[in-house]
């Protein structure tokens, strides 16, 4: 898991768990579970595993259309989460990528500063 590196990773994924809270918590609940067939989860998700660094883009310009969520179509959307420095996008991918048993390397702040110019 990423509590490494002399504790900066550990104070990144707190710091995520925290942006996690106030911007995606009220629709992807505490646990990632998502909300029924309105909201997916991002729990052990198929999806987020697949877009994997791409969820920054996803954060930052949000997503329409139907999607497909562990055999789950869902349809509800996403708005944009405004105002998000990229730091912040980091801390929170590095939250969800590993929280509720998904895990994923830590990612770099270069990284999500990359994805987020290629999905502008």
């Amino acid at each position: 898991m990423l509590f490494s590196c002399g504790g900066s990773t550990e104070r990144t994924y707190n710091e995520g768990a925290l942006l996690y809270k106030q911007h995606c918590e009220n629709c992807h609940m505490p646990d990632g579970t998502g909300l029924e067939a309105l909201y997916p989860p991002l729990a052990e998700s198929d999806m987020l595993e697949s877009v994997d660094i791409g969820a920054a883009c996803i954060i930052k310009n949000g997503l329409q259309g139907k999607i497909m969520v562990n055999g789950v179509e869902f349809e509800t959307g996403m708005a944009p989460i405004t105002g998000l420095s990229s730091v912040e996008i980091t801390n929170i991918l590095n939250y969800i990528h590993n929280a509720w048993g998904n895990e994923r390397e830590f990612i770099r702040l270069n990284e999500v500063e990359k994805t987020l110019q290629a999905c502008e």
